[in-house]
């Protein structure tokens, strides 16, 4: 237990693989719950094979999904493996699982035969189109899902085919909602003593942070379409070229904020031009507010123009990868990449634990387990099993 953590007296079970899933175990174990991923004995979760890796040939991602968590190798196919995985789900506070909808039934591991033993378990399904509708059996992989929620098709250039973000948003935005929803679930069942079950789905989570996309077509007839670097009727919000090469995010739409960049422009009057003066006509007039704003950005450093700014109280940055933001002195001061021991005692570095919390902050206490590093343990601690049984159990495969 941790008892400097928020969530050290929670009890976590995590079953299924890739991200959705693990992203959620991954949030609750950043706050000190005791995470225990069940894995398919001899494979494990996929994610251990995925992403680059370093020179010993060892994938870097599971250092990061699985961070913070323990490993227990258990076959549920096996009736065994079953039977010893509903014997862990009356100990536990959450059980997360991300297998198509029907799977867990057909294994007699539902959630109703799995709350007749706890009624206070709370389960946290994360799929790609929820547990009912005439999609629930799909498979849901999140390219597909944030195509359907509405991402994909306002993601690129409008001359083009809709792009994807660099990451895999669907799965971990699914992976957040579920821990929330297992968080909200836990406050719920302090009040009843009864547990529920969380219901996130990839394509919904996506839909969720769609802002104003279904009113506007409901009401206005409006569909939003793809617009590249800026929004259309926010202005001046955008990329605009320094002199060197590199490209500086500015965003000015707000009345007062513009009028600080006017100033920082050396063309304070511009802020009271009848076609800039509000944010409405700033709209109607993008395209001519970003060739003045690019057309001073063009004389400038990138660097000048963000600190420039910055003084001024106009947001402005640069386009950041993990170099940039290895060196960044903010990152370093809020610690916003940590370093961690790997398995071999290398140092490790990644994005730590968010949100900060004042009093009892989540840590990064170490990076993905071995696959089956802690079967024994977790058998011997939650279920008393001995080592003749646990012998058994691995004689037989189950682990």
């Amino acid at each position: 237990m941790l008892p400097d953590t928020p969530l050290s007296d929670l009890k976590v079970l995590e079953l299924g693989q890739l991200i959705a899933g693990p992203y959620c175990g991954q949030v609750l174990a950043d706050f000190g719950a005791d995470v225990i991923k069940i894995e398919p004995p001899g494979k494990g979760d996929a994610m251990r094979q995925w992403g680059e890796a370093d020179a010993n040939g060892e994938p870097l991602w599971w250092n990061v999904i699985g961070r913070n968590k323990k490993s227990l190798t258990l076959d549920l196919r096996q009736p065994r493996g079953q039977e010893i995985l509903r014997d862990l789900a009356a100990e536990a506070d959450i059980l997360i699982e991300n297998f198509r909808p029907g799977t867990m039934e057909k294994w007699g591991l539902g959630y109703d035969d799995l709350a007749r033993r706890n009624p206070g378990l709370i389960m946290v399904r994360v799929t790609g189109f929820g547990q009912d509708g005439p999609y629930a059996t799909r498979a849901g992989f999140a390219s597909v899902c944030e195509a359907m929620g509405g991402l994909r098709y306002v993601s690129g250039y409008p001359d083009r085919a809709p792009v994807r973000v660099g990451i895999s948003l669907g799965d971990t935005l699914a992976g957040v909602h579920g821990a929330l929803g297992a968080l909200v679930a836990l406050h719920q069942r302090e009040r009843t003593g009864r547990g529920q079950v969380v219901d996130s789905a990839i394509f919904e989570s996506v839909l969720g942070m769609m802002e104003s996309l279904i009113p506007d077509y409901a009401r206005t007839g409006k569909i939003r379409e793809r617009s590249g670097s800026f929004l259309p009727k926010i202005a001046p919000s955008n990329a605009y070229p320094a002199r060197d090469g590199r490209d500086v995010i500015i965003g000015a739409n707000q009345d007062t904020v513009f009028r600080r960049l006017c100033e920082v422009m050396g063309q304070p009057t511009l802020a009271d031009h009848p076609d800039y003066a509000t944010h409405r006509a700033r709209g109607e007039h993008q395209q001519a507010i970003d060739d003045v704003v690019a057309g001073w950005t063009r004389q400038h450093d990138a660097d000048d123009i963000v600190a420039w700014l910055a003084e001024a109280g106009v947001p402005a940055g640069l386009v950041y990868r993990a170099p940039e933001m290895l060196d960044d002195p903010h990152f370093q001061a809020r610690e916003a990449i940590v370093e961690v021991a790997d398995r071999h005692g290398r140092p490790l570095p990644m994005q730590n634990v968010f949100p900060r919390l004042s009093a009892t902050p989540g840590r990064v206490r170490h990076v993905g387990p071995a696959l089956g590093e802690h079967t024994e343990a977790v058998l011997r601690e939650w279920l008393a099993l001995d080592e003749t049984g646990i012998a058994a159990l691995r004689d037989s495969g189950v682990i």
